[in-house]
């Protein structure tokens, strides 16, 4: 039989061991937590703590900058317009549409097969045909509205196909023709087409394809009437959309300010470079010069590993475009002025020349920008060029196109 003491021993080291066990647990969870990445730790202490946003929030703020990116494209770019959405070749996305549509017209035409013919699915059809050429009617449209009311009276239609007496061939031939009254100008081989069709199930579908197409040139046709108007509000519109997004993130402009803090220290090293009495406010740093250096940094700029500031982001493309013209213009420069010092006065009075070689040295120049440009695999064009010039003139002249053409290698190795 146990003693007391004993049973006292042994709950001692049972705690003990308890204790072991939590502690080695503890120091387990420690080494994880430690080993763990967090957004929240860092080398550096963090100046507030983080605020957790919710998905109506992110929702918010990315509708209301899509908004805003899609209102300043419209504005300066005239040739903007809305393109039907096409899912790439082979996707997956695209995969599904197909089945499910498929799946959707051979049901129809299986209902209209049947004997009787079952029209569900078919005044669905209709009523969707029914509300998109309403969609398409202006306010002056009242003939065109009642017209396409009477014709396509939704509960009219159901009694009828209720009784056996719906004729949706005839029906489908008033919508052909309202299409043809409304559509625009460019969609008349297309009418046309739809009037050739027979069969009720690619009718239909041959409709629908076609509203689509409408839609777009309705929203294009939108755009180009409201253009105006938002150039008259453009200013004030995004500076109010921008204000709302820098209330709800108002860290949201750190490259900006990193941008304009390295403009002025390039300003402040250019000054103190080139000037030797220190003024208190040296001329370069006004706003005015420092905005108008900033942005001429933006054509220099290294988009591959540099962030682009955000209120240029949205026309970062087009800074892409100007910084690409704006070295082809260098180049083209340098390269003139090669070949003129180069071959001397043999070529100073040719009437023409010059033009010349503005256009040849465009064509080797036009895809400097892509991956695969190699302008010693390009035709030589000096030939063309030197058609009017005497023999020595063109042995120059070839001498210095050469010597040119060594430049735009050596160019395009070094970067």
């Amino acid at each position: 039989m146990p003693k007391e003491g004993d049973h006292l021993e042994s709950g001692g080291d049972d705690s003990k061991e308890e204790r072991t066990q939590d502690a080695s647990e503890e120091t387990v969870r420690k080494r994880v937590r430690a080993n763990t990445p967090s957004p929240h730790r860092g080398n550096t202490p963090q100046a507030s703590p983080s605020r957790f946003v919710s998905v109506e929030e992110l929702m918010e703020t990315a509708k209301g900058v899509t908004n805003m990116a899609l209102a300043h494209e419209i504005m300066v770019n005239d040739a903007f317009q809305v393109k039907p959405a096409e899912l790439p070749e082979g996707s997956l996305e695209r995969k599904v549409k197909e089945i499910v549509h498929k799946a959707f017209w051979d049901c129809l035409e299986a209902q209209l097969k049947e004997n009787p013919p079952t029209y569900e699915h078919s005044i669905k059809l209709l009523a969707e045909i029914k509300e998109t050429l309403l969609s398409f009617l202006l306010p002056g449209h009242g003939r065109l509205r009642s017209r396409i009311d009477e014709v396509l009276d939704l509960p009219l239609i159901q009694q009828q196909a209720e009784n056996g007496a719906l004729d949706i061939s005839q029906l489908s031939h008033f919508i052909v023709g309202m299409m043809g009254s409304l559509c625009a100008p460019c969609r008349d081989e297309d009418i046309d087409k739809l009037k050739q069709i027979t069969d009720i199930v690619p009718l239909l579908k041959a409709i629908f394809s076609v509203l689509d197409l409408m839609k777009v040139d309705m929203a294009n046709f939108a755009l180009t009437s409201i253009r105006p108007h938002l150039m008259q509000q453009s200013v004030e519109f995004e500076r109010s959309k921008f204000q709302e997004f820098l209330e709800k993130h108002p860290n949201a402009l750190d490259y900006t300010e990193k941008w304009l803090e390295d403009t002025v220290r390039c300003l402040r090293e250019a000054a103190a470079d080139g000037s030797s009495a220190a003024t208190s406010d040296p001329p370069l740093l006004l706003p005015v010069n420092v905005h108008n250096h900033a942005y001429l940094r933006l054509l220099r700029w290294d988009h591959t590993s540099d962030p682009f500031p955000e209120t240029v982001l949205m026309d970062q493309v087009r800074f892409q475009e100007m910084h690409h013209e704006a070295e082809q213009l260098v180049l083209l420069s340098s390269v003139l002025l090669i070949i003129y010092t180069t071959t001397g006065e043999a070529i100073s009075g040719l009437p023409g020349l010059m033009e010349t070689l503005k256009s040849t040295v465009n064509v080797l120049l036009a895809d400097m920008h892509t991956p695969n440009h190699d302008p010693v695999t390009q035709d030589n064009p000096v030939g063309s060029s030197c058609v009017e010039l005497s023999p020595t003139s063109t042995l120059q002249l070839y001498r210095g196109f050469g010597f040119v053409a060594c430049r735009i290698c050596f160019y395009h190795a070094c970067f």
